[in-house]
């Protein structure tokens, strides 16, 4: 496996994923648009994506994937690893079960929590907002056995299955859409809150499925606390808080949001953040899933410096891939966004507040990818305590910043107060990991970075030029505007691709040195 091949790999099925998602929210734009019923999905929506990025993408892996490495060891013991995540599965499932419960009985606060009370709703329409927690809720138990069959592959270095899974769950939130929209865009928000669980629960299948086909089977007993069950136990909340600032942050902009600014502003801040989460879920998380149980077994086999080579390529390729996706979001936001989503109920005026949005978000695009770089950097020492410290700082930085912003600039405070958080949150990071020497940038990163910060504003430059000839194709047909969206991005690739070469930020040669680089 090299580092290239294996983000490849992940990365690919990301993009897929991401597309659908985008072809999802388009058809939700249009059927649904930036109304009070969006709004009361996206907040049922929220809980099931926040818990999804605390536990699954962050918390479980990060606790879980060490010490699982840990048991299968240099002996290969891969019947021990599997004894450990099956008594992992005893304990998690009751309180997976009981914890799913107490939330379905407390969903009037949860939903006026993460709404910060709407935008003085009737008690007709909070209490549909309400029905659409309640539906999506289950999702959490689901994803939660999804995270523990995908840590266990992922492990084992089988990063396909685990990346494909929620594949499915855009699959049927389309099929909810297209096939189940209603009248009103109220029947259509309750088949996608449906289709969530629906989704949740095609995901825990597959995963099944694909556990069987690897030979791994987990045999159900009773719960038991002992060592290993405790010592994961211990990293979990840590970690949990830690891997999920960025989600945090977005859940108190929400609540600001939704209790402070007009109706739509959720949905505004909704769209723009599914377009930011784009390059950061083909980059940063595709990074962040391969870098930890590489890391660890690195560092499990006493090799601290082939672990800090691989951490220096991840940042070097993660802000290779970064950085014209910031610049792209920076100078052409509206385009993108009009390309994507302005048709059916999604106006004009909605394209131009999500673009904002976008733009604002987009400052800290840097930031979000490279917290999910450097964060292993700390796992896979067992090291789950340093990240929630840097994050409950982000955190606060965030609401700080919601208060101080929303009331000057609107709507755009919370992309901006979020994107300030995150680039705190990886200051701090990058700051520890290289005070206790597990992180030195080496040679070859300090030389390619400015040159590929160079490479993007040529590109960027070229993009603000030619918006006008691309601007009249992003409205119109499916077909006309995918054309010009995917001249729009062919066109910055290659721009950047030449500007790179040009500054001498990469090879032909380098280029295949980093494909056949192992990991």
């Amino acid at each position: 496996m090299n580092l290239t091949r294996a983000l490849g790999s992940v990365g690919g099925l990301t993009l897929v994923s991401r597309v659908l998602a985008l072809v999802r929210d388009s058809l939700q734009a249009t059927f649904v648009g930036a109304s009070f019923a969006s709004d009361a999905f996206l907040v049922a929506f929220k809980l099931p994506n926040m818990f999804r990025a605390l536990f699954a993408e962050g918390a479980f892996n990060a606790a879980f994937i060490p010490l699982f490495n840990r048991k299968v060891g240099a002996e290969r013991d891969y019947a021990a690893a599997y004894d450990f995540a099956g008594r992992a599965l005893a304990l998690l499932l009751p309180i997976l079960i009981g914890f799913t419960a107490l939330l379905m009985i407390a969903a009037d606060p949860l939903t006026l929590a993460l709404s910060g009370g709407f935008d003085d709703p009737t008690a007709d329409e909070f209490a549909f907002a309400v029905t659409l927690s309640r539906i999506t809720i289950p999702y959490l138990a689901l994803i939660s056995i999804v995270s523990l069959l995908g840590g266990i592959l992922t492990s084992l270095g089988k990063f396909a299955a685990n990346a494909a899974a929620p594949i499915l769950l855009n699959i049927a939130m389309i099929a909810a859409l297209w096939f189940f929209h209603g009248d009103n865009p109220y029947e259509t928000a309750r088949a996608q809150a449906i289709a969530v669980t629906v989704g949740g629960a095609l995901q825990l299948l597959w995963l099944i499925l694909a556990c069987r086909r690897a030979g791994i089977s987990l045999r159900l007993r009773l719960p038991r606390i002992d060592n290993d069950v405790r010592e994961l136990l211990r990293l979990i909340l840590p970690a949990a808080i830690g891997a999920g600032a960025t989600q945090i942050n977005l859940a108190v902009s929400t609540a600001l949001a939704g209790g402070l600014l007009e109706a739509g502003s959720i949905s505004y801040l909704y769209y723009a953040d599914r377009l930011n989460q784009l390059p950061l879920g083909l980059i940063g998380i595709g990074l962040g899933t391969i870098l930890l149980p590489t890391l660890s077994r690195m560092l499990a086999a006493g090799d601290d410096q082939a672990a800090m080579e691989t951490q220096n390529r991840g940042i070097e390729l993660a802000l290779f891939l970064t950085l014209p996706a910031t610049v792209a979001f920076l100078v052409a936001a509206e385009p993108i966004v009009r390309g994507i989503f302005q048709h059916g109920a999604f106006t004009a005026a909605d394209t131009s507040a999500a673009a904002l949005a976008l733009s604002a978000f987009s400052i800290g695009l840097p930031a979000y990818v490279m917290i999910k770089v450097l964060t292993p950097g700390f796992y896979a020492r067992a090291d789950t305590r340093t990240p929630v410290r840097f994050a409950m700082i982000a955190v606060a930085v965030n609401l700080i910043g919601n208060l101080i912003l929303i009331p000057t600039i609107g709507f755009m405070g919370p992309p901006l107060a979020t994107a300030l958080s995150a680039l705190v949150n990886m200051a701090l990071l990058y700051w520890m990991l290289r005070r206790r020497g597990h992180f030195v940038a080496d040679a070859q990163l300090k030389r390619r970075l400015p040159r590929l910060a160079v490479a993007a504003l040529v590109m960027g430059g070229a993009l603000y030029m030619l918006d006008w000839l691309i601007d009249p194709y992003t409205t119109g047909s499916v077909l006309v505007r995918i054309a010009g969206l995917g001249a729009l991005v062919a066109g910055g690739g290659l721009v950047y691709a030449a500007a790179c070469f040009a500054t001498g930020a990469y090879r032909p040669s380098d280029l295949k040195a980093l494909r056949r680089r192992p990991v």
